[in-house]
């Protein structure tokens, strides 16, 4: 995708290849001699016996420019724990493994939820959060990156241009984030975003008019990333989700805190490809089914705080003007598949079409039908405020269930 394309809104840094990764890498060793970067590695147990991740922990031990990595462990028993702790021993890099399902850590969430700040559901959200504060505690990092543990084309040239942006200290950059083509094998991929997030947000914008948010959403090449990088400075006013809706909404709260100027997409990698999500037809509750219902969610719950006022008329015409531009675009996506020796499925994108119109009237109803609903998590700031020795007692927790169980 090497162009110079720019948007308008918000910075495109490119690609032209160039410089070599490596050349990258050395400037941001020079860079984090006085501004540490630290990376955040949310993953599940069950990662660690795929594909991706021992690949990812090859090119990660090559990074020397790295100050720590942090690895959210999810759905975990202790027996796992001490494995995971091996598994990631051959990382170069100081690292720490967080046991989220600790006895330490379960204690730590009953605090928590005896304030009423602890968060509503387990899941992506709720690691990332965990490993934020962890970060926040330490008080020593410059510049947080996250990336997901499931990526088959991993390499680390993505993580050296994802933190290149913030990092340097001549750009205005606090907020990068990743961008990539979805491709593997020979399939078209990224299904969510081209099949509910473009046409919704193209729906949304002939329904309810013209709106900032909605040409700032529309400017991300790949909305849905799980690659970002910030300055650390705005992490502890951050309100991170705790469902599906992280990335729109780590987005916007980037939009609701920061300048256009200081947001940036770039691009990363050639070729991305990583574990697929089942469509779930019949469990709303469940894959690309339960993820586009909060992807919907979010961005209806951001236009609503910005002041545009849904009804279920409304929805219902979404609905609709979403089904018809989704189609529209299809035919693009499968004519520039073709035109690329890539192959997509009519039948079943038509079927997600189909699904994911259903689910922007279900997410619709969901949020007329409750108004007081709070998903995002309590910011660092708030849980601080509250109890001002959560932090450190979470960092000791943490560093005891390392050193204790080996």
């Amino acid at each position: 995708m090497a162009d110079f394309h720019q948007n308008g809104n918000i910075v495109t840094l490119h690609n032209l290849r160039t410089r070599t990764g490596p050349q990258v890498a050395e400037e941001l060793a020079a860079f984090a001699q006085s501004r540490k970067i630290s990376l955040i590695l949310p993953c599940l147990y069950s990662e660690l016996e795929g594909e991706a991740m021992p690949h990812i922990l090859s090119e990660l031990s090559k990074v020397k420019y790295l100050h720590r990595i942090i690895i959210g462990l999810d759905r975990a028993d202790e027996t796992q724990f001490r494995h995971a702790k091996q598994f990631f021993k051959g990382l170069n890099q100081n690292h720490i493994v967080i046991w989220n399902d600790s006895p330490r850590m379960l204690k730590l969430g009953a605090r928590l939820e005896a304030m009423g700040l602890a968060p509503s559901e387990q899941g992506k959200g709720k690691n990332v959060w965990s490993s934020l504060g962890y970060l926040i505690a330490c008080a020593d990092s410059a510049v947080m990156a996250i990336h997901d543990c499931d990526i088959l084309t991993y390499d680390n040239d993505m993580l050296a241009r994802l933190v290149y942006p913030v990092t340097n200290p001549n750009f205005p950059y606090q907020v990068a984030k990743g961008y990539y083509p979805r491709i593997g094998g020979d399939k078209l991929n990224g299904r969510v975003t081209r099949l509910l997030v473009s046409p919704l947000l193209i729906a949304l914008k002939r329904v309810i008019g013209d709106r900032d948010y909605i040409d700032y959403l529309r400017s991300f090449r790949y909305p849905l990333s799980g690659e970002f990088a910030m300055r650390t400075a705005i992490l502890p006013d951050l309100r991170i989700p705790s469902d599906w809706g992280l990335e729109i909404g780590v987005l916007s709260e980037a939009w609701r805190n920061l300048a256009p100027k200081a947001v940036c997409q770039v691009e990363i990698s050639d070729a991305y490809d990583h574990k697929h999500q089942d469509l779930s037809p019949d469990d709303a509750e469940a894959g690309l089914s339960r993820m586009s219902t909060d992807i919907c969610k979010a961005i209806f719950r951001k236009l609503a705080a910005d002041g545009t006022v849904f009804t279920p008329n409304v929805f219902r015409t979404l609905k609709a003007t979403y089904y018809r531009s989704a189609l529209d675009l299809l035919e693009a996506y499968y004519n520039d598949a073709k035109m690329n020796g890539l192959s997509i499925d009519r039948h079943s994108e038509e079927k997600s079409i189909e699904l994911f119109a259903e689910n922007i009237v279900r997410a619709g109803h969901i949020f007329i039908e409750n108004p007081h609903e709070t998903p995002f998590i309590p910011t660092w700031n708030r849980v601080h405020s509250a109890d001002p020795g959560f932090l450190n007692d979470m960092l000791d927790a943490a560093r005891a269930d390392d050193a204790e169980y080996e």
